[in-house]
């Protein structure tokens, strides 16, 4: 989680790994700012922008997405543990579940977290916060080299 400015607006987020490590690799992060940050700070993809970043200790709540949401409605002893838990375990789960290709495997994903919470788990086991969760911008967990079209 950072603090920082994007041309003197501030804002906090959550910084992405870039799935990129081993012998010779620099692992990396990023972070995808939101249309609201865009427009105060007048910048749009392909600007130039000043950014300063900082690491804090004050995690921001995760937009739970509409499908762990519903999940997490239909048990009340999950959805007592999600509200329990802090808001980095819960930016685990939601990582967690994001982080696969298909409809089918996250719908897993959504019935382990309800099972996990349910028994008091209060984070997924075996994720890796190294891995880029987001599989829309990367492949095998690493983020995808950006394209540039004009």
């Amino acid at each position: 989680m950072v603090a920082g400015t994007l041309n003197g607006i501030p804002f906090k987020t959550l910084l992405e790994p870039d799935g990129k490590y081993g012998p010779g690799l620099k692992p990396s992060h990023w972070f995808r700012p939101d249309k609201q940050l865009l427009d105060n700070a007048h910048a749009a993809a392909g600007d130039t922008v000043n950014v300063s970043l900082e690491p804090t200790k004050e995690w921001i709540e995760p937009e739970v997405p509409d499908d762990v949401q519903k999940s997490l409605s239909s048990s009340p002893k999950a959805e007592a543990l999600w509200k329990d838990i802090t808001p980095m375990a819960r930016w685990d789960w939601i990582r967690w579940i994001r982080a696969v290709k298909t409809p089918e495997t996250r719908r897993k994903h959504r019935e382990v977290m309800l099972d996990k919470l349910n028994k008091g788990m209060r984070r997924p086991c075996c994720f890796n916060r190294n891995m880029c969760s987001e599989p829309y911008v990367s492949h095998n967990w690493a983020l995808l080299e950006p394209t540039h079209t004009t």
